[in-house]
C-alpha cells in the first residue's frame, strides 16, 4: 500500500505452490492415450477419409457415460445404411450403465474372454438380423452383410464424435436368444462395446502389449482380383 508518499511492502509471507502430483499424473496419462492414438491410426497406400485412418477396436474405455444423444446420432447413421430391397434387416439390443440390470443381461451373452475387458465399457450391444424377407418370408440371404453395412456407419459416425467401437465374435447366441426372447427368423450377429478411449495400463500384459501395437491389413494385391482367380486385377499396377 501507499502512505506519505512511501510504498510499503506487504510482509505477509508468499504463499507457497506445490505442483499437483495428481495432475502431473493425468497429464502423462493423456499425453499416453494420445500416444496409443498416433500409433494405431491407419498408414494406407492410397487417400482415404480420416475417420477410415482413425477408425480401430480398443479394449479399454474410459469411465465416461455416452449421452443418450450422442447414441441417438449413431443409431440414426446406422439407420440410414443401405440394404437388400430397402429390407433394414439389422436390429439393436443396447445396454448403458444408467441400467445396471439390463447391462448385466448383455454382458452375460458375451464369452468369459471378452466380458473381463467389455464390463468396463459404458455401452454394449447385440447387433442382430432378421433372415427372412418382410415382403415373403423367404430367406434373406444378405442380412448379416446388411447387418455389416449397418455398423459400418454407425462406427464411421462414432470414430468423427471421438467415440470408439470393438465388435465381438465371441458371444453365446442362444443364450441370448432366450435371455431377450428373440424370435426364430432373427439372428444374433455380434456383440458390440462402445465408449470412449481409456487407459491401456489397466489391461492384462498381453491384452496391453496388441493394444499398443501399430495395425495393418493385407496389400490390394491379396484382395481385388481381375480375369482370374487369385490375380491382381491389372489396374492396380498403374
Amino acid at each position: 500500500m501507499v502512505e506519505r508518499g512511501y510504498l510499503l511492502l506487504s510482509r505477509t509471507p508468499a504463499r507457497s505452490y506445490r505442483k499437483n502430483p495428481w495432475s502431473n499424473h493425468y497429464q502423462k496419462r493423456a499425453m499416453r492415450e494420445q500416444e496409443i492414438l498416433q500409433i494405431k491410426e491407419a498408414t494406407p497406400d492410397h487417400p482415404v477419409l480420416d475417420v477410415i485412418k482413425k477408425r480401430w477396436s480398443p479394449r479399454v474405455f474410459a469411465d465416461r457415460r455416452v449421452e443418450p444423444e450422442t447414441l441417438k446420432q449413431l443409431l440414426e447413421a446406422a439407420r440410414w445404411a443401405a440394404s437388400s430391397f430397402n429390407e433394414q434387416p439389422w436390429r439393436f439390443i443396447l445396454a448403458t450403465k444408467d441400467e445396471p440390470e439390463h447391462y448385466a443381461r448383455v454382458l452375460d451373452c458375451l464369452i468369459e474372454g471378452n466380458q473381463g475387458w467389455a464390463q468396463h465399457a459404458p455401452v454394449l450391444m447385440l447387433t442382430v438380423a432378421r433372415t427372412t424377407f418382410t415382403r415373403n418370408d423367404k430367406p434373406n440371404r444378405h442380412a448379416w452383410h446388411d447387418v455389416g453395412l449397418a455398423m459400418g456407419n454407425l462406427v464411421a459416425q462414432a470414430t468423427a464424435l471421438g467415440l470408439h467401437v470393438h465388435q465381438m465374435a465371441g458371444i453365446l447366441p442362444e443364450k441370448a436368444r432366450v435371455v431377450f426372447a428373440i424370435p426364430d427368423d432373427y439372428e444374433v450377429v455380434a456383440g458390440v462395446a462402445l465408449g470412449y478411449f481409456g487407459n491401456p495400463d489397466q489391461l492384462p500384459d498381453r491384452q496391453k502389449e496388441s493394444e499398443q501395437m501399430p495395425r495393418s491389413r493385407k496389400p490390394l494385391d491379396d484382395l481385388v482380383f481381375g480375369a482370374t482367380w487369385g490375380e491382381a486385377a491389372s489396374f492396380l499396377d498403374t
